[in-house]
């Protein structure tokens, strides 16, 4: 039977109140209980991103492997948020990092799709299996290219990716690889890293890449300093001096430098991702949106900036917001099973189950034997039945 304890116990972890936490603690409080939606306190703390807690939690055998009702557990919520500290600490803790979501996905996947460039470091150095692949057939690498968009910030993951092992030639349930899809999206950047005539830019970058990796973020930052204004026209470097900025946690300043790589014509459209990024760090959410908004208005890749407002929407939970966003996406790019998975998601969130349906059956119809899309038509059809809805068939 459940004590009062231990959902007081969830909802000090989300709130961030230690003190209560640590109170319940010693109380007793379950750590292994879950709520409604199967959420422990720690995937709780983990959501919001509360690592002082986390910690508590996992010092009293709190499980990072514990999945919720929706299939996810706190480590690959952990990855798919970017919260790079939080994925480090239950890699410690022992989590199973081979542990897969309700896609089949690591946390490597969400972490590569959504260009978390340092949690994509960190989900390599804990042994997340590099070529592991989604029910799509998508490893890590697929995710960086097909939902990324070409720019600093996905070439950092790809190569990230490929020092750790990554097999460029992996095909997916389209028979692609990443390679192939690289070519097909005109992703010239990311295809020179793959055929290994990528260009550093000269010494500067080299260095900044290692410097990153290592954390010497200040260290980084003086070498920008000290490189000539020539070299500051270029936008690599003012996507180097942003990141190094963010993960400072110097969000003011990384989204400043950001702003002067929004100046660099052409490329400069890539760098409204990266303010969002800061923008969500900060919790400021509808500056975030903006920064999105901005980006899909003046990039030649709206679809780039569609697709991850959606992921920010669901995070946020404005279900009904991101079906909208999946249905402009849709439009444009109609053939795209993963879009209908997502928007079937929210649509279950909504209470929308006849419409979740609808959309499984048209991912079937682009790949008729995926597990993937049967397992979760038939979980909308079985809430439809217990909702006392029309029974659809």
């Amino acid at each position: 039977m459940m004590d009062v304890n231990e959902e007081l116990l969830v909802l000090a972890s989300v709130d961030g109140n230690k003190e209560e936490v640590r109170g319940l603690l010693e109380k007793k409080a379950d750590v292994h209980y879950q709520n409604e939606f199967g959420q422990t306190a720690l995937m709780a703390a983990v959501l919001s991103g509360q690592l002082e807690i986390a910690g508590m939690l996992l010092e009293k055998g709190s499980s990072p492997d514990t999945k919720d009702n929706n299939e996810l557990n706190p480590f690959i919520a952990a990855g798919a948020n970017g919260f790079s500290d939080l994925l480090k600490l239950m890699a410690s803790s022992g989590a199973d990092c081979g542990s897969t979501n309700r896609f089949g996905g690591t946390a490597l996947l969400p972490a590569s799709e959504k260009g978390y460039a340092k949690t994509v470091q960190y989900s390599l150095e804990a042994g997340v299996p590099v070529n592991h692949a989604n029910k799509l057939g998508w490893t890590a690498l697929h995710e960086a290219v097909i939902l990324g968009d070409g720019g600093h910030l996905y070439a950092l993951v790809i190569r990230l990716l490929i020092e750790a092992g990554a097999d460029i030639q992996i095909k997916d349930r389209n028979g692609l690889s990443p390679v192939e899809y690289a070519r097909q999206l005109g992703q010239q950047k990311i295809s020179r890293l793959f055929e290994g005539t990528a260009q550093e830019d000269g010494k500067l970058h080299a260095e900044l890449f290692t410097l990153y990796k290592e954390e010497h973020y200040e260290e980084g930052l003086a070498n920008i300093r000290g490189a000539s204004p020539a070299s500051m026209g270029n936008s690599t470097l003012h996507f180097w001096k942003g990141l190094l900025l963010q993960e400072s946690r110097k969000y003011n300043e990384a989204i400043h430098a950001y702003r002067r790589g929004l100046e660099m014509g052409s490329e400069g459209s890539q760098f409204h991702f990266c303010i969002a990024q800061c923008f969500r760090l900060m919790k400021q959410p509808k500056e975030a949106l903006e920064a999105l908004d901005k980006g899909r208005e003046e990039s030649p890749l709206p679809s780039f900036f569609l697709y991850h407002k959606s992921n920010y929407l669901r995070e946020l939970g404005f279900h009904t917001e991101a079906v909208k966003v999946m249905e402009q996406l849709l439009e444009r790019l109609p053939d795209r099973p993963d879009f209908l998975f997502h928007k079937a998601n929210s649509l279950r969130s909504t209470g929308k189950h006849q419409e979740a349906i609808q959309a499984m059956d048209q991912a079937l119809a682009l790949d008729p034997a995926n597990e993937l899309f049967t397992e979760h038509r038939m979980l909308s059809l079985k809430l439809l039945n217990k909702a006392g809805q029309q029974n659809w068939i």
